[in-house]
């Protein structure tokens, strides 16, 4: 049964009467191509747009589209709002902005479209005062207004839009529109630019980046997505120079930014490094001392057209790191199958986050996750730093029958797993299954310098104090578990099965002694 949000009018537009289905790609084309843009053009709907209509109109509840400024992101939204107001039934449209001018500028764009064409103005009624366009045939209504007008709680939304959410104070009125989907089978579209580098959005932008699926990849995009949840990042490619303007054309997706006009832009005595970077290369995401980067890890995921395994292979005996944390920190196992010395695989890891009001993780949890992780294969070898958990290896050895190597997390053996770990990713024999827990733990963790030159894994924040559910943006605890397990078991490798891995053996000695 369709949701209710998702029915149609009888209508006689263009593109009804050529027959085409509503909430289509193709409808929507029909339909803008007779609406004037403030250009005076024609409105021919970008390719990046239409792509981003494809989530939209599959009823994803949730669109993210991050594009630099410039692209027509708010133009688009807008046109998109008017479309829903007359295709959609009982159309409850709420449109949010970080404050009253960024809320005109909304509204003006819906508004010109509707005045430049007759046949929207027919039976649209634009009420400047109230920034409210109603549809006379059907009572529906798009409404706009600014987040901090404290208006947002009384709506029930078919379809809620929130403009530059970066701007935002919080993201609570987007968690408050979120919760009301539900009623109706309503969704919601988000436009923004890059936000301040350990913002909520920014924050919320790395979860969703990092915990989402990732159906398409190239140089300046990605396109993320799940049944709940799509995002279309359109954003300069890490690693790529901000001076380097074919660079930056690839994530301005608008076929009138050419890289001409990008030249002219860049060289303005009136531009700076800061707002290049931010709101036009989209570059708030990562700093440049992440670790690993997003498209280095996606690379070594395995997927059925590059390897035979998307898992562990039931059966199969596996080594497995344990990172254990009681309070705050999570308590992180992941299982390693090493087939060969260049494959090593890493399979789905167990998160456990402990309740963070003061009292300890249930040690019970900790021990049923391994018991089922032996049953998906029989674990030989267990490695952990046995601090704080001596029971818990002592159980290990006697219910699993494992060995238990207790391995320090000082820093002689964190350098050790990072100089190994990164090796070993950079000449593609680390794999990995795309587990969202393990990736996300990968992508949080920074590259940090020690005194001496040396170079370990280090969590984003020090701190564990800040705004509620930032924990998860600094946890590493995945990692750490996986690249001490890695470390241990490849020094084995080196003495048993491979002559050019022995120096593993040798450095991992010393760090031990060290």
């Amino acid at each position: 049964m369709e949701r209710e949000a998702s029915a149609s009018v009888e209508c006689r537009c263009p593109a009804c009467e050529s027959g085409l289905d509503p909430f289509t790609v193709d409808h929507f084309r029909v339909w803008a191509a007779e609406l004037e843009l403030d250009s005076g053009e024609r409105w021919d709907v970008d390719a990046f747009f239409a792509a981003y209509l494809e989530d939209y109109f599959a009823r994803v509840p949730e669109c993210w589209l991050i594009v630099p400024e410039g692209n027509g992101k708010t133009t688009s939204l807008a046109g998109l709002a008017l479309y829903l107001l007359e295709h959609r039934a009982n159309a409850s449209i709420p449109w949010a902005a970080s404050s009253r001018d960024q809320a005109e500028i909304g509204y003006r764009q819906a508004e010109g479209l509707v005045l430049r064409s007759r046949r929207l103005r027919s039976f649209l009624k634009c009420q400047e005062g109230y920034r409210r366009i109603k549809n006379l045939l059907t009572g529906g209504r798009m409404q706009v207004f600014a987040a901090d007008d404290k208006t947002g709680d009384g709506v029930i939304p078919t379809d809620a839009f929130l403009d530059e959410l970066h701007r935002h104070k919080d993201l609570r009125l987007y968690r408050t529109w979120r919760g009301k989907l539900e009623k109706r089978g309503g969704q919601m579209g988000t436009i923004s630019t890059a936000g301040e580098p350990g913002s909520e959005f920014e924050e919320t932008r790395t979860l969703i980046r990092q915990s989402t699926p990732v159906v398409e990849r190239r140089p300046g995009f990605v396109h993320c997505r799940s049944e709940a949840i799509a995002l279309h990042e359109h954003a300069l490619e890490e690693g790529a120079n901000v001076e380097d303007m074919a660079a930056v054309k690839l994530a301005n997706p608008s076929p009138r930014i050419t890289v001409e006009k990008l030249e002219r832009k860049r060289q303005s005595p009136t531009m700076t490094v800061e707002h290049w970077r931010r709101f036009v290369c989209n570059l708030a995401t990562r700093g440049a001392n992440a670790a690993v980067q997003e498209a280095e890890w996606d690379r070594w995921r395995v997927n059925r057209d590059r390897d035979e395994w998307l898992e562990i292979p039931a059966g199969e005996a596996r080594w497995v790191g344990l990172d254990v944390a009681w309070k705050w920190d999570t308590t992180a196992l992941v299982p390693l199958w090493i087939p060969e010395p260049s494959f090593r695989l890493f399979g789905r890891a167990t998160i456990l986050t402990p309740p963070r009001d003061g009292t300890s993780l249930d040690p019970g949890l900790v021990e049923q996750a391994l018991l089922a992780e032996h049953e998906r294969g029989p674990i030989h070898t267990v490695v952990m730093d046995m601090t704080r958990a001596e029971q818990l290896a002592a159980w290990i050895q006697d219910e699993l029958g494992a060995e238990v190597v207790d391995r320090s997390q000082g820093n002689a053996m964190a350098v050790m797993d990072y100089e190994r770990f990164m090796e070993a990713l950079r000449n593609g024999w680390l794999r990995h299954v795309g587990d969202p827990g393990l990736s996300r733990h990968v992508l949080n963790a920074v590259a940090r310098q020690l005194p001496g030159g040396d170079t370990r894994f280090d969590r984003p924040q020090a701190s564990r104090l800040g705004r509620r559910g930032q924990q998860d943006t600094r946890v590493i605890d995945a990692l750490t578990a996986a690249a001490m397990v890695h470390t241990t078991a490849a020094a084995e490798l080196g003495a048993d099965d491979d002559d050019d891995l022995g120096a593993y053996v040798v450095d991992l000695d010393e760090a031990q002694a060290a």
